[in-house]
């Protein structure tokens, strides 16, 4: 463990790797002779690794019985910092990364980081996002926006509408977005559906955007100012392949992964002109539209999945609302079989017609018809009375 803890001293460390790895330091300190208990045989000789290692130490080989509780928040500390240490690391490859390099490391984090329901998520804004916000749904959205609910039934939303950005904190900008629909689709029609967007234009977005704040939110005595976090994930739904989308707890990893200056929550010229300016300069940016199915798919959103070089461990996929939702329906009905009796889920409208229409069976052109079926719904009518009046109908 001794060679272990000094070894990243011969490490060729970037600025940013060699400033986490003395910040680990002062907390290794605190707990060296519970981490010397530790046996290790794996030592890397790689940062990225160094990293892994201990973080492993942390969470699954140290004896906890052995700990003072003193030494408890040192303990969580390190792991912190070795995780951070860790998206650093992996960060510093999406900078050099040509593009083989950047598709393959994406695909390596696929697992980990739910690739796929990330793309099914994306899949779903593109279809969406042909209707202005104003004339989506409630739901729709949400999702567009980040912000996951119970109406959002797994059985169409198999996706968390929270990865890349989670907005579900962001109490003003909700209430603005359900008022104002207009106003936040007059923001984002300064950006444009393809090519490169300009300094000018992203401008105009933030221009707009802000006004919104200024002239309807009624609690202007809270002193709440437009958050830059919100608007990042709108202008990544837009266009994925132009915009990171940033939740507050990310801009510091992402700031110190990308090597650029630490900007606060509401700095919107910094996060134009230094993190989607350093994105530019990324060889596998600038890769031309590639011929492969799969790696188009990649290129198209690009810029957001620069959040797969951030650390995941083997649980952070399952963390999911989707998977969280699914498996809360599905045991409450195990249960309720269990028990002999039948179970009594309130469902949403939504939630009816979607688990109706996901049955084995159902025909395409009733499936088209969800927006009409849930009209009825709505109105008081059972899906299977609707759904058995279209089979009469249509055939």
């Amino acid at each position: 463990m001794r060679k272990l803890l000094s070894s990243p001293v011969k490490m060729a460390l970037s600025d940013a790797e060699n400033a986490s790895y003395q910040n680990s330091l002062k907390y290794i300190t605190e707990i060296s002779l519970n981490l010397i208990a530790v046996k290790v045989d794996n030592r890397p000789e790689d940062f990225l690794g160094w990293c892994k290692e201990l973080i492993d130490v942390c969470r699954n080989r140290i004896n906890m019985a052995l700990l003072e509780e003193h030494q408890l928040p040192s303990l969580k500390k390190l792991e912190q910092v070795l995780v951070l240490g860790a998206s650093v690391s992996q960060f510093k490859m999406a900078r050099i990364a040509p593009w083989p390099i950047f598709t393959l490391f994406i695909e390596q984090q696929a697992t980990l980081h739910a690739l796929e329901e990330r793309l099914a998520l994306l899949d779903y804004i593109e279809r969406i996002k042909v209707k202005p916000l104003k004339e989506m749904t409630e739901i729709e959205r949400l999702a567009f926006a980040g912000k996951h609910t119970s109406q959002h039934c797994h059985t169409q939303y198999n996706f968390d509408v929270e990865w890349f950005a989670s907005t579900k904190g962001a109490k003003v900008f909700h209430t603005l977005l359900a008022q104002q629909p207009e106003s936040f689709d007059l923001a984002l029609s300064h950006i444009p559906d393809t090519g490169d967007v300009t300094p000018k234009q992203y401008q105009q977005f933030v221009d707009s955007y802000k006004r919104i704040f200024n002239d309807y939110n009624v609690d202007k005595e809270a002193g709440e100012k437009a958050p830059l976090a919100a608007a990042t994930r709108l202008l990544a739904m837009k266009r994925p392949d132009q915009f990171i989308a940033l939740t507050n707890a990310k801009i510091d990893v992402f700031c110190q992964g990308l090597s650029i200056a630490k900007f606060n929550a509401f700095d919107f010229e910094s996060y134009w002109q230094d993190m989607i300016g350093t994105l530019r300069t990324f060889a596998w940016w600038h890769q031309d539209a590639p011929e492969d199915e799969r790696e188009l798919k990649l290129w198209k959103v690009r810029a957001i999945l620069v959040d797969l070089f951030m650390f995941a461990d083997e649980d952070f996929a399952f963390t999911s609302n989707y998977l969280r939702i699914r498996d809360k329906k599905l045991n409450s009905v195990e249960s309720s079989y269990k028990s002999g009796r039948r179970g009594r889920i309130k469902l949403t409208p939504e939630e009816v017609v979607d688990q109706a229409l996901a049955e084995e069976g159902v025909p395409e052109y009733i499936q088209t018809k969800r927006d009409t079926i849930l009209k009825q719904v709505k109105a008081g009518k059972s899906v299977e009375h609707v759904i058995g009046l279209m089979r009469a109908i249509f055939g």
